[in-house]
């Protein structure tokens, strides 16, 4: 195996850098390091790591334009998109900073003979194994909050975003953080397998396939280590016999095409009643073609390369294998002939279970259009998923909208008439073969800390 990792721009198909890989011995070194640096950190006040955050919103926000060019660059992420994620990672250290105290806090409770507290304490190293298509804001989102609660941070990165790794630990630094507070290794994945078995390291978070979560809590599970696992989904798009349904087409295709398509919680499935199909089709169709496919630096370009060449394979041959089963496609599905790792806005139609763009997560442009009899049908269509990261509901009728969310809906988060992204101060995650776990809004703060029960008899 090598040990060198080389990053590729994918809309130009042109070498960035060549990375040197860690061996385990230097992993588990540095892991050694890190924890060395957990035991001075743990001791430091929340209001002193509330101020490091803090800076360290301000120096994203100072390197908001080379961070999101780098993203770009390494990954195709649509340039004002990457600044997007460098505001929106500024604004989880703030909220971090600002309400980590509180969620931190010392709680005391009454007790038979006496007054007991609760308290919340750091447990160690944890390993964060991350993924590409949220290069900043996958690890920054992990990091920030243990960082708070006084644990120390350890990261293995996708290696085709080798360099924001290694730009994000140096902006740790930057805003204040001791040395190995946070700490990138340039590792790969079967090292990184090996390190959760490392002493020091007491927790792991991981995002990316269901099908590597589930080996990385088997490993984990070995060794009696708690997981957040937030991994991947096939989220269903409602569209209700009451719904809006130009407001349904702009969202469904804003949620489908956002980050090029490589979302874990975006609108893969539109599920549309009968009595609509045909007018929603028709929409889709139509704006998927306006779509300019083109250089992700451009603001004009609405589409930019996929990261990888080998995930445009992927995301193609899913798409034959579904026509091969009966699917048809409505547009798209070609892959073009031009340099960079594109892939166009598609449309699939027709599904049935069993086939790909019905069963599978498709992480690119493609969306997956599935007719319903009837809202009720709609609704079990939209359950019948492995998966249950998030969703979407489109109607008139709010308060029913909200019902079937609360009480019919198996995932992690809907969105009623919209499409949002992850949010600082609201819950992040998933149920089925898309995960467990909370992150953001108070939850991920609480994930990788000793609860602690301090009984004081009087």
């Amino acid at each position: 195996m090598s040990n060198t990792v080389t990053t590729i721009n994918p809309a130009t198909e042109q070498t960035i850098t060549d990375y040197t890989l860690l061996s385990l011995e230097q992993a588990q070194d540095e892991v050694d390091k890190s924890h060395e640096a957990f035991l001075q950190w743990r001791h430091t006040s929340l209001t002193e790591r509330a101020k490091h955050l803090n800076q360290l919103a301000h120096v994203f926000e100072l390197q908001k334009k080379s961070l999101a060019e780098l993203m770009t660059q390494e990954m195709g992420k649509l340039y004002q998109q990457g600044l997007q994620e460098v505001e929106l990672c500024a604004a989880i250290c703030r909220y971090s900073a600002e309400h980590g105290q509180t969620q931190l806090a010392d709680e005391e409770r009454s007790m038979q003979n006496g007054r007991a507290l609760i308290s919340y304490q750091p447990t160690g190293v944890l390993l964060g194994i991350q993924p590409w298509n949220f290069p900043l804001y996958q690890v920054i989102r992990y990091a920030v909050t243990n960082v708070m609660a006084g644990n120390t941070a350890v990261l293995k990165h996708a290696g085709n975003v080798f360099g924001m790794a290694e730009k994000i630990e140096a902006m740790f630094i930057e805003a204040g953080f001791p040395n190995y507070v946070f700490k990138n290794l340039l590792i790969d994945g079967k090292t990184a397998s090996e390190l959760i078995s490392h002493k020091a390291i007491r927790g792991v978070t991981f995002t990316g396939s269901d099908g590597t979560g589930k080996k990385v809590a088997e490993e984990a599970g070995k060794h009696v280590k708690k997981t957040v696992l937030e991994l991947g989904s096939n989220d269903a798009y409602m569209v209700l016999a009451d719904a809006d349904l130009e407001l349904a087409i702009k969202t469904c295709v804003q949620g489908r095409m956002i980050n090029n398509g490589q979302t874990c919680v975006s609108a893969k499935r539109y599920i549309v009643v009968d009595s609509l199909y045909d007018e929603f089709k028709a929409g889709i169709t139509e704006q998927f073609k306006a779509l300019k496919l083109g250089d992700p630096m451009d603001d004009n370009t609405d589409l930019g390369p996929m990261a990888r060449e080998d995930l445009r394979e992927k995301i193609h041959q899913q798409v034959q294998e579904s026509v091969d089963a009966g699917a048809n496609v409505v547009i798209g599905g070609e892959i073009p002939e031009q340099t960079g790792f594109f892939y166009p806005a598609t449309l699939i139609e027709n599904l049935s279970p069993g086939m790909p763009a019905y069963d599978d997560e498709l992480f690119g442009p493609v969306a997956s259009l599935i007719k319903a009899k009837d809202n009720e049908d709609a609704m079990r269509i939209a359950n019948d998923s492995r998966y249950g990261l998030g969703g979407g509901i489109f109607s008139k009728d709010e308060k029913k909208a909200i019902e079937l969310a609360k009480m019919h809906f198996d995932t992690g988060m809907v969105n009623i008439n919209g499409y949002g992204l992850a949010q600082p101060n609201l819950p992040f995650g998933g149920v089925k073969d898309s995960g467990y776990g909370r992150e953001h809004g108070g939850f991920g703060i609480r994930e990788f800390v000793n609860i602690k029960t301090i009984m004081i008899n009087s």
